[in-house]
């Protein structure tokens, strides 16, 4: 994806300035001991698909505007009555973003989505796994700049997890903060 000796605006700010802080505050021993972003896993359920299954072909178009990567179909593992399901109905859609386009996609949500989103005081600190990985929702899709409001057929919302290298819950809030993720205090 690199063309052209192009590099992200937060890789290149994660080289130049993050790392560095981050040895600087916990004394790692070793250089790659600096936690990094691992990948970032965009998650949209569609519980509404199991009644109309051209549902999960607009989900997949969505996801695939937002990140710039074709989005994987789920599938249901289980039978469930209750909610007139049977396995493997597609209910929703994934994607899991590495490298640049993960970069891309962070620099994009930060930036540009989370600001758009109503009434927003700020993120959770408290959405750690205890493993350094952290996960937030979004409870509508058109926040991003790439989806066009007109061509909506229904408000989804969508998961969202940073999959990170830290080993503690403070290492990740360092990493993230690092990038400038807005946590409330």
């Amino acid at each position: 994806m690199a063309k052209d000796g192009y590099v992200p605006r937060l890789k290149e700010h994660y080289d130049s300035v993050v790392r560095a802080s981050l040895g600087e505050k916990f004394s790692y021993a070793n250089a790659m001991k600096t936690p990094r972003i691992d990948k970032i896993v965009i998650n949209v359920g569609a519980g509404e698909a199991v009644g109309d299954s051209k549902k999960i072909g607009s989900i997949c178009e969505d996801l695939a505007a937002i990140t710039g990567q074709k989005a994987v179909v789920t599938h249901a593992k289980k039978s469930i009555a209750n909610f007139k399901l049977r396995e493997g109905m597609p209910i929703g859609a994934k994607v899991t973003l590495r490298r640049d386009r993960m970069y891309e996609f962070l620099d994009r949500l930060i930036t540009v989505a989370l600001p758009r989103v109503r009434d927003f005081r700020g993120l959770s600190p408290r959405s750690f796994d205890g493993r350094g990985n952290y996960s937030l929702g979004l409870k509508e899709q058109i926040v991003f700049p790439e989806i066009d409001y007109d061509k909506v057929d229904s408000i989804r919302g969508m998961d969202i997890v940073i999959c990170t290298t830290a080993e503690t819950n403070e290492e990740a809030h360092a990493l993230l903060e690092g990038f400038n993720m807005p946590f409330r205090s």
